[in-house]
């Protein structure tokens, strides 16, 4: 009954910029540690960005550091990952993942998952 929706997904030019949501319903979004992932054709799924239940805990991948941040509102049981300076390599399906524990890079523990959001950057 756990749900997650990712939105804000779609085609820019390099150098551009998206942010990406992600809302939780069905249970009790203040409790969940949240990530972002993303997903590559032919590629393993990998972590992009991590958030703890109340946004003390961050981290990033280092391919991510400085042009992506994630946030949190736990208010609106909303995730978001902005991102700016796309480039060609972020191209990827993007999902949200949310567990009661911090399983961080582990996207096989993940207990809830979006459908994915497609982000394409263009050269």
């Amino acid at each position: 009954q756990v749900q997650l929706v990712e939105s804000g997904g779609g085609l820019v030019q390099a150098g551009g910029s998206l942010r990406l949501s992600c809302v939780v319903s069905g249970g009790t979004f203040s409790t969940y540690y949240m990530g972002w992932f993303r997903q590559a054709p032919g590629k393993e799924r990998e972590l992009v960005a991590h958030i703890s239940r109340s946004s003390g805990g961050i981290s990033y991948a280092d391919s991510a550091k400085g042009r992506f941040t994630i946030s949190r509102d736990n208010a609106k049981n909303t995730v978001f990952l902005q991102m700016n300076s796309l480039k060609p390599e972020d191209t990827a399906v993007y999902y949200c993942a949310a567990d009661t524990k911090p399983y961080y890079t582990d996207y096989a523990r993940y207990q809830y998952w979006g459908q994915g959001t497609q982000v394409t950057v263009s050269s």
